[in-house]
């Protein structure tokens, strides 16, 4: 839009790449240059030489804020520029050649190139759902679905299943999401239709936002026709142990086989597995990485010769790669490749090895859930510390005021629609998982910011004053944890 009709840009980002000129204040310019340097430094930086460049300068000017004011306005649209030359992924980099232009030119970007790299972003994420849709189509990949804003249903459900990993965790002084369950059936609804309208076609898996399940949520996805969902390791250990069953195999043998929990067939990750990509594999050689991972699932398979098993290997799909070198390309290809060839590794879809083994090796039963998330196995990110309890006590009053204003009836569909939609987005995972003090200081700012911010906003939308609670900040963070916070490892394999 912003190509075709000049729409404001929402990115900030985005937006500074195509300003005719950067901020005007030394504050902002310094916001500006701190932001484009939130980038992985010996993969993102270190191999472009104009990049380099413009970020060793900027150390310089860390240390002497006041001599920002030295730097050109080409300073600044160039560190911009580079910025999303840095995201666009190596394949572009390798393949566009207006792309290679652009970076072989190093500096001096006119508002021309600028506009030219805009482009090239808005073509490469309109091909996005048009490209996953053609693959889906053809079978090469299975597309799962997740509720509309990625909320933890079980929480949404109820607090205390919480409890069920975590037996003495503190719970917020609300006793429960108000009316959780139908929140939950309209996340599910939303993000059903939003799936179909753009793909064509009805999901037939759910991947729960942050692999959160309990028995509740699961039923409550069977209601809508979906025939599996996945989760972790150790949310499949806690059942199992709470089923009383023999977990003494040395090979996990009860890892690779799918359970069936009220009517929904569940996949569990093998954490080990899963982790060894996501934070370990990045440090080897891609052909190393892909030989070790090869020789654990042949371990898999030559200690369990039952012809049903599936190891499922599931990671953010975004986190891992800039921790790569080169964006994860050559071991991405060196491993699709050798899966491709192996003669006793088949790669497989969730949906495909249902319809081809459900016959005659059906899921086994799961008498008991053990509610939890693919984090630890349980729900510790998003509830029971002070600050995160604080924070869904802020959106239990918002809820229960969104409550009272939809009760009174008065309210246009538009504006009825605009206020579910705003409640939605207050209701996402993210805002919960980043408040703690174990989180980098500025990202939980930004977080706990923006969540009082919507919270207002939807306190506006219903007509009602902002609360002064909301002024008041709900947690500072003070850690660096592995790979920023954004991904944490499960365990070793």
């Amino acid at each position: 839009n912003f190509l075709t009709h000049g729409t404001v840009l929402s990115d900030p980002l985005l937006a500074a790449l195509a300003a005719p000129a950067p901020p005007a204040t030394q504050e902002q310019r310094q916001t500006l240059v701190k932001t484009c340097l939130r980038v992985n430094r010996e993969h993102l930086i270190l191999p472009f030489p104009g990049y380099r460049t413009l970020a060793d300068i900027a150390a310089l000017v860390f240390e002497r804020p006041e001599c920002t004011v030295y730097l050109s306005d080409q300073y600044f649209t160039d560190i911009v520029t580079w910025y999303h030359l840095a995201w666009l992924g190596e394949t572009v980099r390798r393949t566009n050649q207006k792309v290679q232009q652009l970076i072989d030119k190093g500096c001096g970007y006119t508002p021309e190139d600028r506009r030219g790299l805009l482009e090239i972003i808005a073509e490469l994420i309109g091909s996005v759902i048009p490209r996953y849709r053609a693959l889906a189509e053809c079978g090469q990949v299975e597309l799962s679905f997740t509720p509309y804003a990625h909320p933890i249903l079980p929480l949404l459900l109820d607090f205390e299943s919480a409890h069920e990993s975590l037996p003495h965790a503190p719970l917020p002084t609300a006793s429960a999401y108000p009316d959780g369950e139908a929140r939950a059936h309209w996340h599910i609804q939303r993000g059903m239709e939003t799936f179909r309208a753009h793909f064509g076609f009805a999901p037939q898996g759910c991947w729960p936002a942050e692999g959160g399940v309990s028995e509740a949520a699961l039923r409550l996805l069977f209601q809508y026709g979906l025939r599996w969902a996945a989760s972790g390791e150790t949310v499949l250990a806690n059942s199992l142990k709470k089923n009383g069953a023999n977990m003494d195999s040395a090979h996990k043998d009860w890892l690779y086989q799918p359970y069936q929990i009220n009517g929904t067939t569940c996949f569990f990750r093998d954490d080990g597995l899963s982790d060894l990509i996501g934070f370990t594999y990045a440090k080897w050689h891609a052909e190393d990485a892909v030989n070790n991972l090869i020789s654990h699932l042949q371990t898999i398979a030559a200690a369990q010769p039952r012809p049903d098993k599936i190891v499922s290997i599931i990671l953010d799909g975004e986190n891992a790669w800039e921790y790569y070198p080169f964006n994860g390309y050559y071991f991405l290809t060196t491993l699709y490749e050798r899966l491709s060839e192996h003669p006793h590794i088949k790669l497989t879809t969730f949906t495909d090895y249902l319809e081809q083994r459900e016959q005659e090796a059906p899921p086994t039963p799961l008498d008991a859930l053990a509610a939890g998330s693919w984090v630890y196995g349980t729900f510790s990110t998003w509830i029971g510390s002070v600050d995160k309890n604080r924070g869904w006590d802020r959106l239990c009053e918002a809820k229960n005021a969104v409550d009272q204003a939809l009760a009174a009836g008065d309210l246009t569909d538009d504006r009825r629609g605009k206020i579910l939609e705003q409640l939605a987005i207050c209701e996402g995972s993210d805002w919960f998982w980043w408040f703690g003090d174990y989180n980098p200081g500025e990202t939980v700012s930004d977080f706990e910011r923006l969540f009082r911010q919507h919270l207002g906003n939807l306190y506006q939308l219903i007509g009602k004053p902002v609360p002064e609670e909301l002024t008041q900040v709900l947690s500072h963070g003070m850690g660096a944890p592995a790979h920023g916070g954004v991904m944490r490892a499960q365990g070793g394999a």
